[in-house]
């Protein structure tokens, strides 16, 4: 006979399937609202900024700056901000003007600003310098097709909508590392943004993306206002939603080139991320312990070691699991190749767990070479920026 406290406990390690039919209705509605949702006209073709802050060298770098001088789009231009003259991609930039030079590219150094968020200096200056009052911002990794500027652009032609941003894809998984890294996106943090934009709207940006105009940066400070902050894409999205603007999500993905070197590099690289948000959300991030259904499904199985209670627990969560992630990475995002990964589910997990405890003895995040603590919402370098190594 189970005892009273038993019966508590295997219903608190249920919990987690609670959130995953959340999930589940959350992708569900996202992906069919998506599909009946009349497109943008593609005739909406404003002059655009592309801006790009750079720091140091991404690998197939020179492919991914390229992909944005090959834009079916009438009127744009691409500018860089470099640290230095010294940095290691200024060549691979120089290469690029004299590869496209029917292209309005320019490459500026330094920031000409003071802060702790490097890549938020830059951005600072690139929107000063910006030619076009639409600007799409965009991170030094990232391969977008032809299409790109006209889908993520024709949005902004509704007074209502403030930004928009879009997921994003690994241009390819060569190794374990980089499966565990795709999968770990469509299961765990596609899945929890869906579930945020059916709870609370969609209140963020993803980095990779970020389609808005001066005039809506403008209306929070611009980026010299989160100079000092971390999560500088969530905060854009947030501080844009915050005048009463609509952040656009759409159902359109572009390429990331991974630099995972190591199971090291993406577990850091991952804790990174979840560090901030203990920082920002604390009792946000205490409650993602709830959405993680494998450690609950051991300590049920645990406290009632019985074979009902193990195929019950475990085939509902392999079940759940799988579902979510074939419904955001197949039948939404279209990405067929996921089925080969589907099996890696339960090591993700395992790995994001443990994430999620080791983030609670990090005092501090390490950011393109350079470490900060993080105090009040605010990025403080742990060597001044003067003496600290750059790369």
């Amino acid at each position: 006979m189970i005892s009273p406290i038993r019966y508590v406990l295997l219903a608190v390690a249920a919990i987690p399937f609670i959130y995953y039919f959340i999930a589940l209705f959350s992708v569900w509605r996202f992906f069919r609202s998506s599909l009946r949702r009349s497109t943008p006209s593609d005739s909406y073709t404003p002059p655009v900024s592309n801006l790009k802050p750079i720091r140091g060298l991404d690998p197939k770098a020179y492919e991914n700056f390229a992909s944005f001088c090959r834009q079916d789009y009438p009127d744009y231009e691409v500018l860089f901000c470099v640290g230095r003259e010294d940095d290691p991609a200024v060549p691979v930039l120089e290469k690029l003007i004299r590869d496209f030079p029917e292209r309005r590219i320019r490459v500026l150094f330094g920031s000409g600003g003071v802060g702790s968020n490097d890549k938020v200096i830059k951005l600072s200056r690139l929107v000063s310098e910006a030619q076009h009052e639409v600007v799409v911002i965009s991170d030094s990794d990232v391969r977008v097709g032809p299409d790109y500027l006209r889908k993520v652009v024709a949005p902004l032609a509704d007074s209502k909508v403030g930004a928009v941003t879009c997921f994003y894809v690994a241009a390819e998984d060569k190794n374990l590392i980089d499966s565990l890294q795709s999968i770990g996106m469509f299961s765990d943090f596609y899945v929890g943004i869906m579930v945020a934009r059916q709870l609370d709207g969609v209140k963020f940006a993803l980095g990779p993306t970020i389609a808005t105009t001066r005039q809506r940066l403008a209306g929070f400070g611009g980026y010299d206002a989160i100079k000092n902050r971390p999560a500088d894409d969530l905060l854009v999205g947030r501080l844009i939603a915050e005048q009463g603007y609509e952040v656009e999500l759409l159902p359109y993905t572009i390429l990331t080139v991974a630099d995972y070197g190591s199971m090291r590099d993406l577990f850091h690289k991952r804790l990174r991320w979840i560090v901030v948000m203990r920082h920002l959300r604390p009792w946000g991030h205490f409650g993602l312990i709830f959405t993680l259904g494998l450690p609950w499904c051991l300590v049920a199985i645990a406290i009632q070691p019985t074979v009902g209670v193990a195929l019950g627990y475990l085939g509902a969560y392999i079940v759940m699991r799988f579902a979510m992630t074939w419904m955001v990475g197949i039948w939404g995002l279209k990405q067929d190749v996921l089925w080969k990964k589907l099996v890696l589910i339960p090591t993700w997990d395992a790995l994001a767990f443990c994430m999620w405890l080791t983030s609670f003895s990090r005092h501090s995040i390490r950011w393109r070479n350079v470490e900060y603590y993080i105090r009040d919402g605010r990025l403080v370098p742990v060597v001044p920026i003067d003496a600290a190594p750059t790369g």
